[in-house]
């Protein structure tokens, strides 16, 4: 291979500096890095973006199509938990993501996924348990143990739960944290276990305990949940100890823009170039030793051009020598996909969806969906039977959800929600964190039933049901991902979003958060497909109030 020669002003973020100089690489190394002796272009060379923590799978896109798409904003790598389609599909569904991501150049830095199940009172498709664990943590291209969301198991000693964190010390790879909420002593307990980062901090208050029990934390801006209000004082007061990350990115967001949205988000709030940019490029490559080249002479040719350091143009974006986005095109051709799936239940009449009501007036546990938050806030709300049974009720804003075991024949687990704002018809998704059940919210039951059949029969999507008219996105791997090209899935999920809003819903994204209504690990009521939970007592509860 030829050497190549790229003339600009190279940011040396550990450096603090930016220097016109002349980048050569060659055989998809950097051979030199030298000041240059003549002018050079007004473009500034980089190390690439890499997101700290992603469920690849919510963006509904497979590996190699979320590369495509995310090289054209400058991101180079991400550090991936593949717990979405491991709770499907186990270890087979781990095996899809590392030899889909490995056919396409992108430092794909996949962990093991610690918690599938998430819990024991949800049905998921498979299991991975504490050997499983250990056989991942030993492969090469396994790079962290997944987010240890069992804070519980973790504080009280759970043998299941320590022997997975005593296989990443073992294999000497990090753990990363998942512990909404936690404060203080028990924060400092869960750090102590060995976990190294959290992503799920609401306050400011609570990552800075967390740093101070030698945590990382990770700011955090998905489709859904978003804490860089709360926490970016952090990237001034502690630029070594913080990442971003997405966690969760619809396509159509992603098509908008990656982690260098955060960049500009913080350069707005007037932060340090250098800290910024530590965080989004240097901190996660370092954390998790990630095979991504930081513009260093004996590294991977990997790094990124961008036409200022306001507003980050990214002009082009090279990983390993190869050039894969110019000017907002993508130069990664797609990959073939052969869908890999756990589907095994059929279709169901009106009857399953009908809730008894024990009397005429009922006062009825309502979980409130907050938008751009994972957590949830449980209400009461008196509900007048119709007919002998408990309906949505439009007026309140009290609808219907329910959750529908995939996996096996059972019956739907059904419960009421305040704010997802349909006025009329259902949608519905088999992106139901984290088990990936069918979870629906609709205004009548019938819409309801409609919607969850409609992927009952696609075998896993996201599905509106508006009148007589029915629009589904059809997700064959895992009823997760989609299986062809990103753009076109970005606009037909945006079209979806678009008519989920049309039926009344003032949710930002109201398919992500229907997605999180059943993650029982994330307070504080929430719906499983065994039932109501309570995530203050980590229990089943009742609907309706005595």
């Amino acid at each position: 291979m030829n050497a190549l020669h790229i003339a600009g002003h190279v940011v040396d973020i550990p450096g603090r500096r930016t220097f016109p100089a002349v980048v050569s690489m060659e055989e998809g190394k950097i051979t030199a890095v030298k000041p240059a002796t003549a002018p050079v272009p007004a473009r500034f060379i980089l190390p690439g973006f890499i997101d700290a923590h992603v469920h690849v799978e919510s963006s509904m896109l497979v590996p190699s199509e979320f590369a495509r798409m995310a090289v054209v904003h400058g991101t180079v790598g991400s550090v991936s938990d593949p717990h979405e389609i491991a709770n499907v599909c186990g270890e087979k569904g781990v095996e899809f993501m590392l030899d889909n991501g490995r056919q396409v150049p992108f430092r794909f830095c996949f962990g093991a996924p610690s918690c599938v199940p998430a819990t024991v009172f949800e049905t998921a498709g498979d299991a991975i348990d504490a050997a499983g664990v250990d056989r991942l943590l030993q492969r090469p291209d396994i790079y962290y143990l997944s987010e240890m969301m069992n804070f519980p198991g973790v504080l009280h000693h759970d043998p299941e739960v320590m022997q997975k964190i005593a296989a990443a010390k073992k294999y000497g790879k990090p753990v990363d944290g998942h512990a909404p909420g936690l404060r203080g002593n028990l924060a400092a307990q869960y750090a102590a276990a060995g976990i190294s980062t959290d992503h799920e901090c609401f306050t400011l208050e609570e990552a800075l305990d967390k740093l101070a029990a030698g945590m990382h934390i990770l700011i955090r801006e998905g489709s859904a949940a978003r804490n860089f209000e709360a926490l970016e004082p952090l990237i001034s007061t502690h630029p070594q100890r913080v990442m971003f990350c997405s966690d969760d990115k619809h396509p159509d967001n992603l098509e908008e823009g990656h982690i260098n949205l955060l960049v500009k988000r913080a350069l707005a709030k007037g932060h340090d170039l250098y800290n910024i940019l530590q965080a989004a490029c240097i901190n996660p490559v370092v954390h998790y030793n990630i095979p991504a080249g930081l513009l260093r002479v004996g590294d991977h040719a990997d790094f990124i051009i961008a036409d200022n350091l306001s507003d980050f143009n990214i002009l082009e974006t090279w990983i390993g020598g190869r050039q894969v986005a110019l000017e907002g095109e993508t130069l990664i051709s797609a990959v073939p996909v052969t869908p890999i799936n756990r589907f095994h239940c059929t279709a169901k009449p009106v009857t399953d969806f009908h809730i008894p009501a024990p009397a005429d007036t009922c006062n009825v546990k309502v979980i409130e969906a907050l938008d751009g938050q994972l957590i949830t806030q449980p209400l009461t709300f008196q509900l007048t039977a119709q007919n002998g049974l408990l309906n949505s009720d439009v007026a309140q804003d009290v609808l219907k959800i329910t959750v529908v075991n995939r996996y096996e024949d059972a019956p739907p687990a059904c419960a009421f929600i305040h704010r997802f704002g349909l006025r009329s018809g259902a949608i519905a998704s088999t992106v139901a964190h984290d088990s990936h059940n069918i979870i629906a919210v609709g205004v009548d039951d019938e819409s309801i039933r409609r919607a969850v059949n409609a992927l009952i029969g696609a075998e896993g999507g996201i599905c509106v049901i508006d009148g007589e008219k029915e629009y589904i996105l059809p997700l064959p791997v895992a009823g997760l991902m989609s299986a062809g090209d990103g753009y076109d899935t970005a606009l037909r999920y945006s079209q979806l979003d678009k008519a989920a809003k049309a039926l009344g819903s003032k949710l930002d994204a109201p398919f992500m958060t229907l997605s999180f209504m059943a993650l029982l690990v994330i307070p504080r009521l929430k719906l499983s497909d065994r039932g109501l939970f309570d995530g203050d007592n980590f229990s089943f509860t009742e609907l309706v109030q005595a």
